[in-house]
């Protein structure tokens, strides 16, 4: 790949499959790290052992956590009936960094989706119907991003609520078609979550 040493070599490669890193990227990065060991690699190397270690998923919402429930299930104020439904860890924290939203959430792991084969049982679905159920949910919101695999799973959890007495909304304005809510600014979400409507 290149003079640089095996070891670096893979460091590099490993860097490189991170979200939004490619091969020179990944090089640029390992070379700073190297230049600041002091300061950013050995601290940064620990740091990512430390999280290695500990890092868990909740088991009641699939949040990414330290522990087997995450801070937000565990928050007494936060069981309020309302359940946000998001597809991933990434747009919870999306949701948390905008400071709207007071209840509690629920990670689906990924949308429905024919093409990839991934049904309702690959997804954490029948674990929200036994939250919102155990918990006396009223409202679940559906904070899904607005692709037709999201819209599909959206319709589809509607489904699994109706005739029941939960109130099943959607974000609504201020979240474009085909945007993803990790790369949404705070008001942004908090102007759709505001306005969320009726499924």
């Amino acid at each position: 790949m290149s003079d640089a040493p095996r070891d670096i070599d893979h460091l590099i490669e490993l860097m490189a499959k991170l979200p939004g890193l490619g091969p020179r990227s990944a090089r640029r990065a390992v070379l700073h790290l190297i230049k600041k060991r002091g300061l950013l690699l050995n601290p940064l190397a620990d740091a990512m052992h430390a999280v290695a270690v500990s890092a868990r998923e909740c088991l009641n919402c699939g949040n990414i956590g330290t522990s087997d429930l995450c801070e937000i299930c565990q928050s007494e104020k936060r069981a309020n009936g309302e359940i946000c439904v998001v597809e991933d860890v990434a747009d919870l924290w999306a949701m948390e960094r905008s400071q709207v939203f007071k209840g509690r959430y629920h990670v689906l792991g990924g949308t429905l989706s024919a093409l990839d084969a991934v049904g309702p049982e690959d997804l954490r679905i029948p674990k929200l119907v036994d939250r919102v159920i155990s918990e006396e949910v009223k409202e679940v919101i559906l904070a899904l991003n607005a692709t037709i695999d999201g819209q599909t799973t959206a319709h589809y959890l509607a489904e699994q609520f109706e005739g029941s007495d939960v109130q099943v909304t959607s974000l609504a304005q201020g979240v474009p078609i085909g945007g993803e809510l990790d790369y949404l600014d705070d008001g942004t979400i908090s102007a759709a979550l505001k306005a969320r409507k009726s499924v």
